[in-house]
């Protein structure tokens, strides 16, 4: 069950202002983490429905920006001022909040707003039908997924299409029953509905996934029976059943991708990065991931992490923590799981200042909750603490402020002084004759207790 943390906002704030256009507001919302500043974001728009896709991405960045600090309560709020709307009678703007509410996994609150349609005055078509078995999955709630296709279509008078069916194929798939979701392969040709690539790779993926590599083959053979020729992403299943295995399986399926016509993606090009990692090969890694941009792809969340991940298991913390600065440029940050290890790395080598820099950045780029993570992580590793190397830098300003002392201040047997930096006192300890001796205490002294992240 969902927990909520807490209740902040008014539904009033949700209405737009008029000072920021809704495209630039979804390129502010991508690299905004804080689900305040995203709502502040959202709110800000002259006009959110001049672009409806962009509109859609705005409000979904800012339901995600929410769901991630379990704000369920401000979610709700946030969707439900939408219904006010007049555009509410429009089936894709309705739509668009049945799919935010799967995305932060409220399934309850996106069949309420679906049941709602008649009073709302809109109508229903495989639209928002689909946008609601998408929340379903998205919530996690396969087995339901089946009885809503049964039962919606016949109640409000449509008819189930390709991607509903594609839905329900994958509701299967996931509760790992792919044998069902061949079953509905025969009935969509019975009924003439389009059996598509990505049907198939749902299929493909099921049974690769449960070690079933000779069925998975049937099925291969299949779609090319029937015109539908294997996309990138059913060659990117294929290449998952090498992972860990020999690269150079992978590098034969990538090369067969480029020789029947299709571009191998970020995501072929992880899976061969991934496959050197596991077999121990990081500069062939390193090398799959500086040849990204010359291939025409980025780098993605999961091409840092995996990675990062390995340099740090390999002991190479400097390229790791070169490696993560690249994806803060690219706001594309990997997990805390993953930072964590590497946070970890640099602090047992000797590289605090790294560590502590890294730490800046994520309290920087991500909410409250997550802050809180970085700052007990930040206490464990004693990087919260006043540095020897902070005090030196600050000799030159103490000396001067001897020499003001009065002429008698070297008659002082042990007179102490106190040097107030932004958060710590620092003692000064003076003998005579006005030489200095630091007297740091033990809070100022660096701590490098290794706490193994995983």
């Amino acid at each position: 069950m969902l927990q909520d943390s807490h209740f902040l906002i008014n539904p009033a704030t949700f209405r737009p202002g008029a000072t920021i256009s809704i495209s630039k507001a979804k390129s502010k919302l991508k690299s905004e983490h804080d689900p305040d500043k995203a709502l502040k974001i959202y709110s800000s728009v002259s006009n959110h429905y001049t672009s409806p896709l962009s509109s859609r991405y705005a409000q979904e960045y800012t339901v995600k920006r929410l769901a991630k600090s379990h704000r369920f309560s401000d979610i709700e709020a946030f969707l439900e001022s939408h219904k006010d709307d007049k555009k509410i009678t429009q089936e894709p703007f309705l739509s668009s909040i049945i799919r935010s509410y799967g995305l932060a996994g409220m399934f309850d609150q996106a069949l309420k707003t679906y049941l709602q349609m008649d009073d709302l005055g809109t109508p229903r078509s495989a639209v928002s039908f689909n946008v609601l078995l998408s929340a379903c999955v998205n919530s996690k709630f396969y087995d339901r997924v089946p009885q809503l296709f049964d039962e919606m279509p016949k109640k409000h008078g449509f008819l189930p299409d390709k991607v509903s069916y594609g839905v329900l194929i994958r509701s299967y798939c996931e509760m790992g029953k792919p044998e069902l979701a061949m079953e509905k392969l025969k009935e969509m040709e019975e009924k003439g509905v389009e059996i598509t690539a990505v049907t198939f790779t749902t299929i493909l993926n099921s049974l690769y996934k449960g070690g079933r590599c000779d069925e998975a083959e049937k099925v291969w053979n299949e779609m090319a029976k029937r015109g539908c020729g294997p996309d990138v992403g059913a060659y990117n299943v294929k290449i998952m059943n090498f992972q860990g295995g020999d690269p150079e399986g992978v590098k034969v399926l990538i090369e067969e991708m480029s020789n029947v016509g299709l571009k191998p993606d970020t995501i072929s090009y992880n899976y061969l990065m991934s496959c050197y990692c596991r077999n121990g090969m990081m500069d062939e890694a390193e090398k799959v991931y500086e040849d990204l941009e010359t291939k025409g792809c980025n780098p993605n969340a999961s091409t840092f992490r995996t990675l990062i991940f390995y340099l740090c298991k390999n002991e190479q913390f400097e390229t790791g923590y070169k490696v993560f600065r690249e994806s803060v440029r690219a706001n594309k940050i990997p997990d805390v799981n993953t930072l964590k290890y590497l946070v970890h790395g640099l602090a047992k080598s000797s590289k605090a200042k790294e560590a502590k820099e890294m730490i800046r950045t994520m309290k920087k780029k991500f909410p409250a909750n997550v802050v809180k993570v970085w700052t007990k992580i930040e206490e464990e590793l004693g990087l919260a603490k006043v540095e020897l190397g902070d005090i030196k830098s600050n000799e030159s300003n103490v000396a001067h402020l001897v020499r003001l002392l009065p002429s008698n201040a070297a008659g002082l047997t042990s007179s102490k002084l106190t040097r107030k930096t932004s958060k710590h006192e620092i003692p000064l300890v003076l003998i005579p004759p006005a030489m200095m001796v630091f007297e740091v205490p033990d809070a100022a002294k660096p701590s490098f207790n290794m706490v193994t992240p995983f």
